[in-house]
C-alpha cells in the first residue's frame, strides 16, 4: 500500500499515470520565470528524472519572480541554482543541470531521443525553433509555453499529429526607416537600434543590409539616405580590416561619431527646424576618461557620463575584437568570415551596444539610458507577472499528463487572457500539422557516412539520384549555404570533411522539380568508419519521401466567429517567445527557407518580390535578429 507522498499522488493521478510519471525522463529548457515555476511543479508532481538546460546567470532583476533564486545567487548559473533549490522539495527526484546553450552540438538528436517529453520555458525565438526541430527529429513530444504580462498560452506538439512551433506563419518584422535611424534619431530607442542593428553588425557581424529592423526600401523616404549608407558601410568594412591593431578603436570612433556627424551637419536644410548634432572629439574624451576603470560597466543601474560611456566603448570593442580573432583562429568557418551576434545576456556585446547608443544619444542631444534600461529595450524585455508564469507552468504539467497517457486527442491549446478585471482560460483542439510547413512537413532520416572518404558526388549521384530517385532539379543545403544545385557543382569532388560536415551535422535536400516534387528531406549525419569495400554512404533505414502537397490556402482558426491572433504559434502575447502572425491564408517562409530561396533566386535569375514600404517612424518596439518580433518577459 502506498504511503506518504506516493499515497496522495496515486489518489490524485491514478496508479497508472503516477507510475509513468515516476519513470519519466524529462527535459526542461530554460530556468527563468516560467522555468522556476515549472521545475517546482515537476518536482512536486514526482517526475522521476529531470534535466535542465539554461545558458543564463541570475540577475538582480530576476529575484522578484524567479523564486528559486536569492540575493546570494546573483551571477551564478540559473540551471545549477535551480537544481539545488528545487531538489529540496522532493529528494526522490533525480535532477541534472547544464549551464550550457541548448544549441550546443552535444545536445544532438540522439540525446533528445533519450527523453520521454520536453518542456520549453525559453525566452527567444531562435532557441524555441531549434528545440522544436530537435524534438521533431527525435520524435519526442514537446510542451511549448509562453507569457507576456497577463497573457499566456500552452501548446502540446507531437510530430505528425499536431502543429509544430513553425506551422503557424510569423509576422514580418517591423522596421525603422533608415533615414530616422541613420540621420535623425529623436528617441533613445532609435540610438539603440542603430548601435545593435547597424554599428555592431557592420563591425562584428554581417552586413547591415541583413538587419531586419532597418527599412531599406528605396522607394520609401529612405531613398536619399541609401546611397550614403552604402558608402559608409564600405568605409566601415575597410576599417574592420584593421581590427586587432592599436588604432582600430579610434578609427571606428572617429568614423561614426565625428566624420559621419560632420557630414550630417553639412546638410543645412535638414537642421532648419531641428537642433543639429554635435560631433565628439576622441582626444577630449580620452582626457575626461582618465581614471575611469572598466568596473564602471558593472554599474548597470546608473546613467553613465559621456566619459564613462567612452571608456566602456573602448574596453568593449577591444574585448569583442579579441573574441573575433580567437574565433578566426580556433573555429573552422570554411569560406565564411567569423562573426559575432548580439545577445542581451552577453556582457561584451551588451556593453558595446549600451556605450555606443549612449554616445550617439549625446551627439543628438537625446537622453542617455542606463545599461539595465538598454538591455530591456534591446532585448525587447516586457515586465513579467509572476502569477501568469505560475498559472502557465501549471497548465504545462496538466497538458503533459495527457501526453503521457498517450491521449493526445484530449490535449488542448490553452490560452490565458484577461477579461476586464477577471482572468479567463480558453481552449482549442490541437490543429493538425500544416502540410506546407517547411519544418515538420519534411522527411527525416539518419545517414551513416564515412566522412573522410565520402564525397558530395557520392551523395548526389549514388544516393539521391540512384537510390532515392531524384531528378535533375534539386539542391543540397547546409545552414543556409547551397552545397550543390544544377548550376553549383564545384563541390562535388570534395569530401564531407572538407565541406565541414561532421557527426550530427544536418543537410537538407530541396526538390525543385516542376511536377511531383518531393517534400524537403533532412539527412542527419552519423559519422562512421565504414569498411573499405563498402560504399562510403549508407542509408540504414528505408525511407518514403512523400510528394509536396498541392498548395492550398489555409483558413485562419475561428473562435466563436472571431479570428484568433497567434503568439509562439498559439495565441497573441508571449513573453517567453515570439509573436507569430495571424494565420491569414498565405504561407510565410521560415528564415532558413527564405535564405535558401534567396540564393536560388540569385543563381537562377528570378526576380525577388519588392520589399514592403510600410514603415512606422514612431515604432518603439525592438525586434530580434530572427524572423518575427520577440517578446521576452524574462532575462
Amino acid at each position: 500500500m502506498a504511503t506518504g507522498r506516493d499515497k496522495y499522488a496515486r489518489q490524485s493521478l491514478g496508479g497508472s499515470l503516477q507510475a509513468r510519471i515516476k519513470q519519466a525522463r524529462v527535459l526542461m529548457v530554460g530556468a527563468g520565470g516560467i522555468g522556476c515555476e515549472l521545475l517546482k511543479n515537476l518536482v512536486l508532481t514526482g517526475f522521476g528524472e529531470i534535466h535542465i538546460v539554461d545558458l543564463d546567470t541570475i540577475d538582480l532583476s530576476n529575484l522578484n519572480r524567479q523564486f528559486l533564486f536569492r540575493n546570494e545567487h546573483i551571477k551564478k548559473p540559473k540551471a545549477l541554482v535551480a537544481k539545488e533549490s528545487a531538489g529540496r522539495f522532493n529528494p526522490n527526484v533525480h535532477i541534472e543541470a547544464y549551464h550550457d546553450n541548448i544549441k550546443d552540438d552535444k545536445f544532438n538528436v540522439a540525446w533528445f531521443k533519450t527523453f520521454g517529453i520536453v518542456f520549453n520555458a525559453l525566452d527567444n525565438l531562435e532557441a524555441r525553433r531549434h528545440v522544436n526541430k530537435m524534438c521533431l527529429g527525435a520524435d519526442v513530444p514537446l510542451i511549448e509555453s509562453g507569457t507576456t504580462g497577463f497573457l499566456g498560452q500552452v501548446q502540446a506538439i507531437r510530430k505528425g499529429k499536431s502543429q509544430c512551433y513553425d506551422c503557424t506563419p510569423k509576422d514580418a518584422p517591423k522596421s525603422f526607416p533608415v533615414c530616422t535611424i541613420r540621420s535623425t534619431p529623436t528617441q533613445p530607442i532609435h540610438c539603440i537600434v542603430w548601435a545593435k542593428s547597424y554599428l555592431f553588425t557592420e563591425i562584428f557581424g554581417t552586413s547591415e543590409d541583413d538587419a531586419p529592423e532597418l527599412d531599406h526600401s528605396e522607394d520609401s523616404e529612405n531613398q536619399k539616405e541609401i546611397g550614403n549608407l552604402r558608402k559608409e558601410s564600405q568605409a566601415l568594412k575597410r576599417i574592420r580590416e584593421t581590427m586587432g591593431s592599436a588604432e582600430f578603436p579610434r578609427l571606428v570612433f572617429d568614423k561614426v561619431f565625428k566624420e559621419d556627424i560632420d557630414r550630417l551637419r553639412s546638410m543645412e536644410d535638414m537642421w532648419k527646424n531641428k537642433t543639429p548634432p554635435v560631433a565628439l572629439d576622441y582626444d577630449a574624451l580620452s582626457q575626461e576618461a582618465l581614471g575611469v576603470g572598466s568596473a564602471v560597466a558593472q554599474k548597470d543601474q546608473l546613467e553613465w557620463t559621456p566619459a564613462e560611456n567612452f571608456a566602456v566603448f573602448l574596453d568593449s570593442i577591444r574585448r569583442l575584437s579579441d573574441r573575433l580573432e580567437e574565433t578566426r583562429v580556433n573555429v573552422d568557418t570554411r569560406n565564411s568570415p567569423p562573426i559575432l551576434t548580439f545577445d542581451k545576456d552577453d556582457v561584451d556585446t551588451l556593453d558595446f551596444v549600451a556605450a555606443s547608443a549612449n554616445l550617439r544619444s549625446t551627439v543628438f542631444g537625446i537622453d542617455r539610458r542606463s545599461k539595465f534600461d538598454i538591455k530591456q529595450m534591446a532585448g525587447n524585455i516586457i515586465p513579467a507577472i509572476a502569477t501568469t508564469n505560475a498559472m502557465t507552468a501549471s497548465l504545462c504539467v496538466l497538458q503533459s499528463f495527457k501526453v503521457l497517457r498517450e491521449e493526445l486527442s484530449k490535449a488542448k491549446m490553452v490560452f490565458l487572457a484577461p477579461n476586464g478585471t477577471e482572468r479567463r482560460l480558453t481552449t482549442e483542439a490541437l490543429s493538425p500539422p500544416n502540410p506546407e510547413c517547411a519544418v515538420c512537413s519534411v522527411a527525416q532520416t539518419t545517414l551513416e557516412v564515412d566522412i573522410s572518404r565520402a564525397t558530395l558526388n557520392d551523395l548526389v549521384e549514388g544516393l539521391l539520384r540512384l537510390q532515392l530517385g531524384y531528378g535533375e532539379e534539386f539542391s543540397v543545403n547546409m545552414d543556409n549555404m547551397i552545397l550543390y544545385d544544377p548550376e553549383e557543382d564545384i563541390n562535388l569532388s570534395k569530401t564531407f570533411t572538407e565541406l565541414g560536415l561532421k557527426n550530427d551535422s544536418s543537410i537538407v535536400i530541396i526538390d525543385d522539380a516542376d511536377e511531383d516534387a518531393k517534400v524537403n528531406l533532412v539527412l542527419n549525419i552519423s559519422a562512421k568508419e565504414l569498411a573499405k569495400d563498402d560504399k562510403p554512404i549508407h542509408l540504414p533505414d528505408r525511407i518514403r519521401i512523400p510528394a509536396k502537397p498541392v498548395k492550398a490556402k489555409l483558413a485562419a482558426p475561428d473562435t466563436n466567429g472571431h479570428k484568433r491572433p497567434f503568439v509562439n504559434g498559439v495565441s497573441k502575447g508571449s513573453s517567453n517567445g515570439a509573436t507569430n502572425g495571424v494565420l491569414n491564408g498565405s504561407r510565410k517562409r521560415t528564415a532558413d527557407e527564405a535564405g535558401l530561396e534567396t540564393e536560388l533566386i540569385k543563381k537562377k535569375g528570378k526576380v525577388a518580390a519588392a520589399p514592403d514600404d510600410n514603415a512606422d517612424d514612431d515604432i518603439v518596439l525592438v525586434e530580434d535578429s530572427s524572423n518575427g518580433a520577440i517578446f521576452i518577459d524574462d532575462d
